[in-house]
């Protein structure tokens, strides 16, 4: 039997996964991340490793290696090391892995899966990544390539995939992290918030089409005209908001050549952009579950690992 544990390092937090032959059999979330400092995140891992591993009845020494990616690897991470340049695909993240050990923690090999950055000086070509590569790796199917993957949340990410299966291109868009800033630090957290959040096609489709005539910036404001000149309720205001921020990413998709388009990432996102996408493009949109999406990172990490050319 192949054990692994992997990591999924984020700025707050950390989650662990355990995966057994090629598939996740638990995970756990630590409250820590890379911004939390080094000495902190060790003690957080050491514990979670010892949790996941004996709740599952498990010894260190039957797991084959740790896998970590994403901000764990980033200048205030645990392991520092720099992005590859593109293209790159499985066999070049597979390549330049970084091996190391830490002798605060148990004593098990660990791997580290670099980020991916574009090779370019120029600002509007360059963008970069670190964790989303790894997310990927565990989308894409065999010979499952030259398509435009979306992965949206905190940080958006559309990622070009070439018809060799390597990264060509990357863009980022912070819409989950607007999205969340205006509904908590605006006039507009009276209008929408996140318990009300049941997707309403019709006001995001009228989000995003006010958006996209009329800029971001006004239709924001329309958000609260909504609530308190037309009556709007919560779920509606939400629905028209995230339309109004997912507009940039459907504009982003209606202009890439890509043909086909898959959607991952988190799940209110994924559903409103298969939404939205649906009736402004003729483009091939497939939507993944949510078992694809929840596993995705953790196997695409062991794929990463296990690649053989």
């Amino acid at each position: 039997m192949a054990i692994y544990i992997t990591v999924d390092g984020g700025t707050t937090n950390t989650r662990l996964y355990l995966v057994c032959d090629g598939a996740v059999k638990d995970s756990l979330k630590l409250s820590s991340g890379s911004k939390s400092g080094i000495d902190v995140l060790k003690a957080s891992l050491r514990e979670g490793i010892s949790d996941i591993l004996s709740r599952n009845c498990f010894a260190v020494s039957d797991v084959s290696c740790v896998i970590a990616s994403g901000m764990i690897t980033s200048e205030y991470g645990l392991c520092p090391i720099d992005h590859v340049t593109m293209p790159a695909g499985k066999r070049e993240l597979h390549e330049t892995m970084f091996r190391t050990s830490f002798e605060e923690l148990p004593d098990i090999p660990w791997y580290f899966i670099r980020g991916v950055k574009s090779g370019s000086s120029v600002l509007g070509d360059f963008d970069m990544m670190r964790g989303e590569e790894t997310e990927l790796m565990g989308i894409i199917k065999e010979g499952d390539t030259d398509a435009l993957y979306i992965l949206p949340g905190s940080h958006s990410k559309h990622i070009r995939i070439d018809e060799n299966g390597k990264i060509v291109s990357i863009k980022t868009m912070l819409s989950g992290e607007l999205f969340a800033a205006v509904m908590e630090h605006t006039i507009l957290k009276d209008a929408a918030d996140f318990d009300h959040n049941t997707i309403s096609e019709e006001y995001l489709k009228l989000g995003y089409e006010y958006a996209a005539e009329h800029g971001v910036n006004e239709a924001m404001f329309k958000t609260r005209i909504l609530k308190n000149i037309f009556g709007a309720k919560k779920d509606e205001c939400y629905s028209f908001l995230m339309g109004v921020v997912l507009s940039s990413e459907v504009t982003a998709v209606i202009k890439s050549d890509a043909r086909r388009v898959v959607i991952g990432g988190q799940k209110q996102f994924r559903r409103a952009l298969a939404i939205l996408l649906g009736d402004c493009t003729d483009k091939n949109i497939i939507t993944l579950s949510d078992k694809d999406v929840d596993a995705s990172t953790a196997l695409g990490a062991v794929s990463v690992y296990e690649y053989k050319a």
